[in-house]
């Protein structure tokens, strides 16, 4: 694996050398070797690497290409290590996010558009209407309290730092915590504080949503915590 290390990294120096920019096709293979000098088999394991690293995009009948190399695509990967650390480890993750998540929060609040505060109240509206009902469907909120979070982070105006918390954030821990939560109190609570991030980022107060956003995060880290057999907690994630 040695040779086919060395090529990989020689393809990621072009790229930060500029000579192969994002959205670029790369030259064809049998030159692209020789130019690494390696066999073509070296290159094709290479290549395959720095696609599953997102750094390459194989395009059938077209080439491989850089691909656009946002951090959101590169830490795609992350997303799984939180899920696969589900237990301890995924009260380090959530740690992690009570660190950063507030400050994009706090970020945000003069961020945000008009139209994205809108549908933040819509995706309010609509979990609190199905935590009314008698049977939840947790599904559905997932999705809804990914969609809050994921709408604030994204305006935070840094999308390093967004990519980072949105993949700190696993949809494993996120299905745990709202699954958890059976108790139609606990559903209710955990909304409130969503209701007090939103009222925070309406008023473009970012002192308040940091704050809110961080008693919320905290709320989740605690309930995973104390978690037994069964699960119970204060959703975020």
């Amino acid at each position: 694996m040695g040779v086919v290390e060395t090529a990989i990294d020689t393809v990621k120096q072009l790229i930060i050398d500029g000579e192969l920019r994002p959205g670029q096709r790369l030259p064809v293979e049998k030159d692209l070797a020789e130019q690494l000098g390696v066999s073509r088999n070296t290159l094709r394991e290479a290549v395959r690497a720095l696609t599953a690293m997102r750094v390459l995009q194989t395009r059938q009948g077209d080439g491989t290409y850089v691909t656009s190399l946002s951090p959101g695509l590169l830490l795609d990967g992350m997303s799984f290590v939180a899920d696969l650390h589900l237990d301890a480890g995924a009260r380090q993750f959530l740690h992690v996010r009570r660190l950063l998540e507030p400050e994009a929060t706090a970020l945000a609040a003069t961020r945000l558009p008009g139209d994205v505060l809108d549908r933040l109240g819509d995706v309010l509206a609509e979990a609190e209407r199905l935590a009314g009902r008698p049977d939840v469907d947790h599904d559905k909120l997932i999705v809804l309290d990914q969609e809050f979070h994921s709408l604030i982070t994204a305006h935070c105006g840094n999308p390093v730092l967004a990519a980072v918390i949105e993949n700190m954030s696993g949809r494993t821990v996120r299905a745990r915590v709202w699954r958890g939560m059976t108790d139609p109190g606990a559903l209710l609570r955990t909304l409130g504080e969503h209701r007090s991030i939103h009222a925070a980022l309406l008023a473009r107060d970012p002192d308040r949503a940091r704050l809110y956003a961080a008693v919320h995060i905290l709320g989740v880290e605690e309930s995973l915590a104390g978690d037994a057999p069964t699960e119970t907690g204060d959703p975020d994630e």
